[in-house]
């Protein structure tokens, strides 16, 4: 790897004179004064490559990785195994980059990863179509509110607030630009509450969001909700964890007509929160409505097996107003470690993922409910993912369990106020006996010296 090596006086002497310029600063000179900088930056002394590499790994060593602690916390982002392969593969030169691959003559590799990268996720969506992905989960949810506006003519999308708090945050933004109305759903002991659902539901209804596992790590009763929907001529857009449907019916099999999600388990890592991919399919007839772009495969004139941007529906190529949306770059990277995940896996390999995440799950639920410090909060079949109420504050909680290298559930009054000391915990198939025996261990231990003080 080679190392930066600044411009020589000499250097920066030649080629000022070649530019005819007598200083550096005269190349600023259409800068306004008034928002130069007039002094020198504050920065410390200059350091030895190997004191600033020391530097360096020193403030590295300051951040709290799930390399050297056991993670119980999800919401949204999970600490799945990632196979080897996947690095070696995605830490290729060749693609690095995230461009659009717009001459396919020279982009074969590329297109082809990501003609695989869609067909996986129609096989696990229960889709006909995906698109080359989007930004993120929550990117690809806001963008499928649009599209099914833009399909029903109406200007209405339920979202009940079972859903990802960001996710739904995201919707709102988008909301208020793209001129629909979103209308916040409430839920009924940690799932949507189909009663209230048959009175919100009326002709301005576009669609009806549905996450699942909901961000509680709750199961809805995705065809219950699908068939109410279509009674009124309601799209259904189903927010899917992707490791899920290794054991759970497909959204396409329960009903929805839009598939999204967020990809990130699938072979990401979570890396402080991103990049993240948003994973985005649909039906055959809604495929023009689609954002983002879609590689089909075809022949070429010696009838060699060949790929082509087939559809690209985004504001670079169309006239603005006919654009479905304005996602320019697709998480081309991202998607490729997916696509290599689902390979390897492949259909037993995410069962069995799945299987492990939902058994480890309960196991970790029935062991914390056993010590008595927690009760139950939501009685509903879960997933790798589950709430339930503390006795003690939970930052205190966790911040003590992070003392013995445990990263801690989330606190689901950050976003639920109603939800005092409800604690959302993750559950993955990296979680082994040992760390959850040794969580349950702690989190007795604290909630001990709290009696003993």
């Amino acid at each position: 790897m080679s190392r930066y090596i600044p411009s020589t006086q000499l250097e920066k002497t030649m080629m000022l004179q070649e530019m005819n310029c007598e200083s550096v600063d005269r190349l600023f000179d259409d800068i306004p004064l008034k928002v130069c900088l007039n002094r020198s930056l504050r920065l410390p002394e200059a350091l030895s490559e190997m004191e600033l590499r020391t530097h360096m790994k020193e403030l590295a060593a300051k951040n709290i990785s799930n390399e050297e602690n056991s993670c119980f916390l999800g919401a949204g982002a999970y600490d799945h195994y990632i196979p080897s392969a996947i690095d070696h593969i995605v830490s290729r030169s060749e693609f690095y980059t995230a461009y659009t691959p717009y001459q396919p003559e020279i982009s074969q590799g590329t297109l082809q990863a990501i003609f695989e990268y869609q067909t996986l996720i129609c096989e696990l969506t229960g889709m006909d179509v995906a698109n080359a992905s989007v930004y993120d989960g929550a990117t690809a949810i806001a963008e499928a509110a649009s599209m099914a506006c833009k399909i029903t003519r109406r200007n209405e999308i339920i979202v009940p607030r079972t859903v990802h708090p960001q996710y739904r945050r995201t919707l709102s933004t988008y909301a208020r630009f793209r001129g629909y109305k979103i209308v916040e759903l409430d839920y009924l002991n940690g799932v949507t509450d189909f009663t209230s659902l048959e009175g919100l539901i009326n002709k301005e209804t576009a669609a009806l969001i549905v996450q699942n596992p909901n961000f509680f790590g709750a199961i809805e009763k995705v065809k219950q909700l699908a068939e109410l929907a279509k009674e009124h001529g309601v799209l259904v857009i189903a927010c899917a964890d992707p490791i899920s449907v290794g054991i759970l019916k497909s959204p396409g099999e329960m009903g929805a007509d839009i598939v999204v999600g967020e990809g990130q388990a699938l072979g990401n890592p979570l890396s402080y929160g991103g990049p993240y991919l948003g994973f985005f399919a649909t039906k055959d007839k809604y495929l023009r409505q689609m954002p983002g772009r879609i590689v089909g495969q075809t022949i070429d004139k010696n009838h060699n097996r060949g790929f082509v941007l087939t559809m690209q529906t985004r504001e670079q190529h169309i006239r603005r107003e006919k654009a479905a949306s304005n996602i320019c770059s697709n998480q081309a990277l991202n998607a490729l470690a997916t696509t290599v995940y689902l390979t390897l896996l492949g259909k037993q390999g995410l069962k069995d993922v799945a299987s492990l995440c939902l058994q480890k799950a309960h196991y970790a639920y029935n062991k914390l409910i056993e010590t008595n410090y927690f009760s139950d909060c939501f009685p509903q079949p879960f997933f790798k993912e589950f709430v339930i109420k503390s006795q003690l504050p939970l930052e205190e909680l966790n911040q003590a369990l992070l003392k013995d290298g445990i990263i801690g559930g989330y606190n689901l009054e950050n976003d639920y106020p109603e939800l005092k000391k409800c604690w959302l915990v993750a559950v993955t198939e990296k979680r082994s006996k040992e760390e959850i025996d040794r969580l349950v261990r702690k989190v007795g231990g604290i909630y001990e010296s709290e009696v003993n003080i």
